[in-house]
């Protein structure tokens, strides 16, 4: 089948690589000329293991095309995916769906023959509605449906082989036929494919993505409460996570949710609550006590290093909000080291992805190079983010200083071990090593 990807972002490129992969004829669209001009050159723009393989493989198969002709693109497809940004409005739980309705009033203008359009990105109920207004002059032409993406950074190329479920939604059943041919070599392979309302499909995306919020939430303040009765939350963890009812997946303690999706998504859910006047206390509680969380772990250092933290050298590992990818929206470290910069401890980090623009007009703030020269003269060593490289450290040769400290965020060393080499150890929700 021929597709056309509006968007080349995460979203859009991970998904369009990877249905050229399974067979199809895809055309990935994009007003940037400079992003069009390095994909078509092989290279990824963003950061996700074994996606520049995938986009050389299939560009010379051509099977994968990048391209800014919209026209060219709708006119030759046959199904056209909307993977455009739908961020929260500044100050707003509102969503802004700007990008979406200008997408549609493209394609509008465009095409005179019968299309099936796809939004891809998250969007709140009744968005395919809205869509559905825009074009009812030609509605004839157009059947709009809702097919909600579920790839994890740093996993989605496996996610989008090998999901647990495709979801899609739609008024109409002829358009499932369609999408289940679409979809059929995953199928084969044992996907389920869910079939619901176009408003059952929006629904779901922003239900599955607070539910997770909600259990990354729960497990950090339990981790609080462990800290302060002396209990060791990995034991918490799997004793619950042990239920099936429960699961043991997104029970691990560790720094504020971040990413793309959980922080906006969250807040779309408790917007659309409020549209249609229903009250979700527990999303709510769930998105303060997650903004609340940054505020816990810099208390958490001050009792580390003392109150004042002046001078102080503090050596950051892992500055993106997860490994794996280099996606720094609503990461911790966005929040964490301009506190620390204002309070004039001296800083530096390192990231398997690079230095971050983010950081470039911070006081004493520097990115290094590697591991070594990042950790060298630390006072205080915080592990924010789990890269693989980060997991067999030998600190007592890395670090210069005799009385260093380590602040494990993500709960990647043992107490044992840290207790073994003399090493001042503090973690999340577990006995501190003193």
């Amino acid at each position: 089948m021929k597709i056309c990807m509006i968007g080349t972002g995460y979203v859009g490129l991970v998904s369009g690589t990877c249905f050229a992969d399974i067979g199809h004829q895809v055309y990935c669209v994009d007003k940037d000329l400079s992003k069009i001009n390095q994909l078509n050159s092989g290279i990824s723009p963003i950061y996700e293991p074994g996606l520049d393989e995938l986009i050389k493989k299939n560009h010379k198969a051509k099977r994968l095309y990048f391209t800014s002709d919209l026209k060219k693109a709708i006119t030759v497809s046959d199904i056209i995916f909307i993977c455009v940004g739908t961020p929260n409005i500044k100050g707003s739980l509102k969503v802004d769906l700007s990008f979406v309705f200008k997408c549609t009033k493209e394609i509008l203008a465009i095409t005179k023959k019968k299309k099936i359009i796809v939004t891809k990105s998250t969007v709140p109920i009744g968005t395919g509605d809205q869509i559905e207004n825009i074009i009812k002059k030609k509605k004839k032409l157009f059947s709009v449906i809702s097919n909600p993406e579920f790839l994890r950074e740093g996993e989605a190329i496996r996610d989008f082989r090998y999901p647990d479920r495709i979801i899609i939604g739609s008024n109409s059943k002829n358009e499932f036929k369609i999408m289940k041919k679409l979809y059929s070599p995953l199928i084969n392979k044992g996907a389920k494919f869910f079939t619901t309302s176009r408003r059952g499909a929006e629904l779901i995306k922003y239900a599955a993505n607070a539910f997770l919020a909600t259990k990354i939430t729960f497990i950090n303040e339990i981790a609080n409460l462990c800290e302060r009765s002396g209990i060791n939350v990995k034991d918490i963890a799997l004793g619950i996570g042990s239920d099936t009812r429960i699961g043991s997946r997104f029970l691990r303690p560790g720094p504020a949710y971040g990413g793309s999706c959980f922080p906006k998504d969250t807040k779309g859910l408790v917007f659309a609550a409020e549209k249609y006047k229903t009250n979700l206390s527990i999303v709510k509680s769930v998105i303060k006590s997650n903004s609340d969380r940054v505020n816990f772990l810099i208390k958490r250092i001050h009792k580390i290093l003392g109150n004042n933290l002046r001078g102080k050298k503090i050596s950051i590992l892992g500055v993106s909000f997860k490994p794996n990818t280099d996606d720094m929206r609503d990461s911790t470290s966005l929040k964490m080291l301009p506190y620390l910069s204002k309070k004039g401890a001296i800083i530096s980090y390192y990231d398997p992805t690079g230095e971050k623009k983010e950081f470039k007009k911070l006081l004493n703030c520097k990115f290094k190079k590697n591991i070594k020269e990042n950790c060298l003269n630390a006072d205080l060593i915080i592990l924010l983010t789990e890269w693989d490289e980060f997991k067999s450290i030998d600190f007592k040769q890395v670090v210069k200083k005799k009385n260093f400290k380590i602040y494990d965020l993500r709960n990647i060393y043992t107490g044992e071990e840290m207790k073994r080499n003399k090493i001042k150890y503090y973690s999340i929700g577990r006995p501190d090593i003193n």
